[in-house]
């Protein structure tokens, strides 16, 4: 991000725009700390829905009558919208998924079934978030080809030289993690796609944790795959994204099959529609693709750098507090240009899981566990951790509040 210098946020009146940051158990408020599993939604938001629902409320590219047409428009807007937002070429590289995990698994099958061959080289990283790793492992599996992982180092980035070392004339597709969702590091995710396509191999990206967050430019990037999720960019739930690149898409063979989708049938064979229809079959997240239509004109009304600069305000203040408890180990890099808005931590002597339902006691929402991440953990030498995440509405007096909890933790475990 360029070091210009911003307008902050006005928090305060953000946090009006979201109710359930109003709500109290027990008299205490919630202070919510687990966004990178999912963000809340803005009124915003969830008025575009209700007002499709009750307004606009049909299927698409299914009638000529006024509400289908109405709908039609209003969801082909949405790939338009959310195109320009990550620097695509058009709506017919954007193919609206139920979430990330959906778009990983239409690349895998869709092209990793097809294309893949024995001996060939599926490289990720060591800190590959399930919906990456699980899916090309089985893919690869079944296609004989060999999945290699490139090393996280003890301060929580990839060790660049052994990434230049497994992708060579065999690597196929080099998966990699944006922003990792366990330790907060951002990868150099372009580095990694110059290297692919220096072998002539594909570059898939996960950008779950970075779209939300921080301005992204797919172009730039030169990934020929990159997946996100609405619901973690302050939009709804059932509702991903992903992106390819024109050629690759057209290339490709559909993922699933269907109503939607096609562009002739007969009893004997079938043709698919143009893109990016050939990959939504059935009816799709109509409402869903309105509200993150909506998110993303939230997003851009406040502007991206200035929720990065945010989130990573919030994020260094929660490290140096947290760094600053002796019997507290953080685990990814320290604050800097190659972390996200994240910590990941543990605290000595009490398990994530009952350090977590502690911090539930005080209204402090955070999660525990492998985070979806178990191999990461094992390299870490830990079952699980706990997660603070941030987002464009969290204060430091919230970072107070979970760092003031820890004593009672203490206490209950001492």
């Amino acid at each position: 991000m360029s070091q210009r210098n911003l307008e902050p946020l006005d928090v305060g009146a953000i946090r009006e725009e979201f109710p359930v940051l109003q709500r109290e158990f027990d008299g205490q408020q919630v202070v919510y700390l687990d966004n990178a599993a999912t963000t809340q939604t803005p009124d915003a938001v969830v008025d575009a829905m209700s007002d499709y629902y009750r307004e606009s409320n049909a299927n698409i590219h299914r009638g000529i009558h006024h509400l289908s047409q109405e709908a039609s428009i209003a969801y082909e807007e949405a790939h338009d919208r959310v195109a320009e937002f990550i620097g695509a070429d058009g709506r017919e590289e954007i193919v609206f998924t139920k979430n990330t995990t959906e778009s990983e698994n239409l690349v895998a099958y869709a092209w990793g079934l097809n294309e893949l061959d024995p001996g060939e080289k599926i490289v990720l990283t060591e800190m590959e978030h399930h919906a990456s790793l699980v899916t090309w492992q089985q893919i690869g599996e079944r296609t004989g080809a060999d999945v290699e992982y490139v090393r996280v180092d003890d301060d929580g980035r990839l060790d660049l030289d052994h990434a230049r070392e497994l992708i060579d004339d065999d690597a196929a597709i080099v998966s990699a993690v944006h922003v990792s969702n366990t330790l907060g590091t951002v990868n150099p995710v372009a580095e990694l796609a110059e290297l692919a396509h220096e072998h002539d191999a594909l570059a898939f990206v996960d950008g779950a944790q970075a779209v939300p967050n921080r301005p992204v430019d797919v172009a730039e990037i030169d990934a020929d795959f990159y997946a996100f999720s609405g619901h973690k960019m302050a939009g709804p739930t059932g509702i991903g994204v992903l992106y390819g690149k024109r050629e690759l898409l057209e290339e490709m063979e559909p993922f699933l099959y269907g109503g939607g989708m096609i562009r002739k049938v007969t009893f004997e064979e079938s043709t698919w529609g143009d893109l990016p229809w050939k990959f939504e079959p059935g009816t799709p997240p109509i409402a869903e693709a309105v509200g993150l239509h909506a998110a993303v004109d939230w997003l851009e009304e406040i502007g991206m750098e200035r929720i990065q600069a945010h989130e990573e305000e919030i994020a260094r203040y929660a490290y140096e507090r947290l760094e600053a408890e002796e019997d507290v180990e953080i685990y990814g890099p320290e604050p800097g240009p190659d972390r996200g808005g994240l910590v990941s931590f543990n605290l000595e002597g009490v398990h994530a899981h009952d350090l977590t339902s502690i911090m539930n006691d005080h209204t402090i929402a955070v999660r525990a566990g492998d985070h979806c991440t178990q191999p990461l953990h094992d390299r870490l030498g830990v079952p699980a951790s706990t997660r603070a995440s941030f987002y464009v509405y969290n204060t430091r007096e919230e970072v107070d509040k979970l760092v003031d909890a820890l004593e009672d933790a203490r206490q209950l475990f001492a």
